[in-house]
């Protein structure tokens, strides 16, 4: 989707946005009949181009541990006049209750690396043929 003017979302201060905002939230699913193969089925066929509409999100990123059974996300967030993620979000449906953890954070500072990877989509386990072994010791 890319960059929208700070005026249309309806944010503003210097350069249009004053204060940025990362948001984290986490299930454990250990009550639950979902699992991280399940919802990396709902990121594919759904969630990650339905996010991708959200006014106000720069970036959502998915996490999971199959082996401790975890299950979150992080958003950043351009500021506080942002769409509500629950508008398109069918987690807690699949999952069957609402994450176990939520937090927001102001952003002190973000570095962005130099990196090979130009852009994100279609990065990430949920967009493999077969799930490779996780170097962070997440096998599933």
């Amino acid at each position: 989707m890319g960059a929208v003017p700070a005026e249309a979302l309806g944010v503003a201060g210097l350069g249009g946005v004053s204060r940025v905002y990362i948001q984290i939230v986490i299930w454990n699913l250990e009550k639950s009949d979902a699992t991280v193969e399940s919802l990396r089925e709902y990121l594919r066929d759904y969630a990650v181009d339905a996010f991708s509409t959200l006014r106000g999100m720069r970036m959502k990123t998915w996490f999971a541990d199959a082996k401790k059974g975890y299950w979150g996300a992080v958003y950043l967030w351009d500021g506080v006049n942002m769409q509500n993620p629950l508008s398109v979000s069918k987690a807690i449906e699949l999952i069957g209750y609402p994450p176990t953890s939520t937090s927001v954070f102001a952003v002190e500072a973000i570095a962005e690396g130099v990196s090979a990877i130009e852009s994100f989509k279609g990065i990430g386990r949920a967009f493999e043929e077969v799930s490779a072994p996780d170097p962070a010791g997440e096998s599933a």
